[in-house]
């Protein structure tokens, strides 16, 4: 095995398989389980990655105005642009950052989905190379692959999860999208804001279902914690929005 799929995908696939045991042999629930686990452990960082894109949603009409100040003399713009980051106690690479160090641990949680479902005779055979010699591991297998009316191991062709893939993936991205006053900008979000939820959705009909579940589940928590950090953002109504700016003005 490769040193990847040592400190990463073994790990997350005995977790698995332990898991379940305690809740019914059923690894739908131990892919929710899981899920959550992993979502409290990169808490800090998904945290500060959304008060990071609010903070530079927050200054938006800023950098706008400052861009088109100083459009023909690059230096000072991007003078300026760092000075007003500063001010607003945040960095661009703030954004990013977070996102970039949860990668390997949503791939590494998607590869060991796909291997402990074990669609096929073979798949099955092939899981025993990423097992811990622990008796108690051999004892569980094989998974129940059934979880309500799903087979985790194949996509879901009835499209109910495929569906619920898109639909909160389109909340969180909607929550997380706010009005640019640049119209290049706002054709942009507006572009993601469908695109992400419909290549996820696509995704979703490619795989087998037990990932479209850690993907609904991932999104369902993501909502929760941008509604309890940044409040509703994108998909609270405007006049609403408004009536409360005018509000903390007054």
């Amino acid at each position: 095995m490769s040193w990847w799929d040592i400190i990463a995908i073994q790990p997350m696939i005995n977790i698995i398989i332990v898991i379940s045991d305690f809740l019914f042999n059923s690894s739908g629930l131990a892919i929710i389980a899981l899920t959550i686990i992993v979502n409290l452990i990169i808490l800090p960082l998904t945290m500060k990655q959304i008060r990071s894109s609010k903070a530079m949603q927050d200054i938006q009409p800023k950098l706008l105005e400052i861009q088109q100040k100083y459009a023909r003399d690059k230096q000072k713009l991007a003078q300026e642009q760092m000075k007003l980051y500063r001010e607003a106690g945040m960095s661009p690479a703030g954004c990013i950052l977070p996102m970039l160090v949860q990668m390997p641990i949503w791939i590494a949680l998607y590869q060991a989905i796909i291997r402990v479902l074990a669609a096929t005779p073979e798949d099955f055979l092939g899981l025993g190379r990423y097992l811990y010699n622990w008796p108690s591991i051999y004892s569980i297998l094989p998974l129940s692959n059934r979880f309500l009316w799903f087979d985790l191991g194949v996509p879901d062709y009835y499209m109910a999860l495929p569906f619920l893939v898109g639909a909160t993936m389109w909340i969180q991205q909607k929550m997380s999208t706010m009005p640019s006053p640049d119209p290049r900008q706002q054709q942009q979000n507006e572009m993601m804001l469908w695109m992400m939820p419909m290549m996820f959705t696509f995704f979703a009909l490619q795989f087998p279902s037990g990932l479209a579940l850690y993907w609904v589940v991932s999104s369902i928590i993501r909502i929760g914690i941008q509604a309890g950090i940044a409040g509703w953002g994108g998909l609270k109504p405007r006049k609403l929005a408004a009536q409360a700016k005018v509000k903390k003005v007054v």
